[in-house]
């Protein structure tokens, strides 16, 4: 079992999901040390690169997307940090205001400086406690 962390933005964006919706969303959301080293086994897990940079993706069966890192605790376990939630339908409202094509959805998000802008806030922000 993996401790999970959120930020205020991602604790925000879970907070606006249904109760019953978050449940299934959590139940659902077990990272394995083959996700995390860059091989998933489920298909519902993915990685976006860019210039060295790696954050990982969860795709829910209802359409939420799970954007997380992982860092070590002082104990040198890990910690996923929840850093966005966002449901399928801003994604695709993202491509569309930001011009993008008919790559995949990983591709794209690894090519878009407005992704990653939105992951570097994520970071930035503070951690619920």
């Amino acid at each position: 079992m993996q401790q999970i962390a959120f930020n205020e933005i991602s604790a925000a964006e879970v907070s606006a999901i249904p109760a019953m919706k978050q449940l299934k969303l959590f139940f659902a959301f077990k990272v394995d040390e083959d996700c995390l080293n860059g091989n998933p086994t489920d298909p519902r897990f993915g990685v976006v690169e860019r210039a060295g940079r790696r954050i990982y993706r969860f795709r829910s069966d209802d359409d939420y997307r799970i954007y997380f890192t992982v860092e070590k605790n002082e104990d040198g376990d890990n910690v996923v940090v929840v850093q966005r939630v966002l449901h399928a339908d801003s994604l695709k409202d993202f491509f569309f205001r930001s011009g993008m094509g008919s790559d995949s959805e990983d591709r794209k998000l690894g090519k878009s400086r407005s992704f990653w802008k939105l992951i570097d806030d994520g970071e930035k922000a503070a951690r619920k406690k």
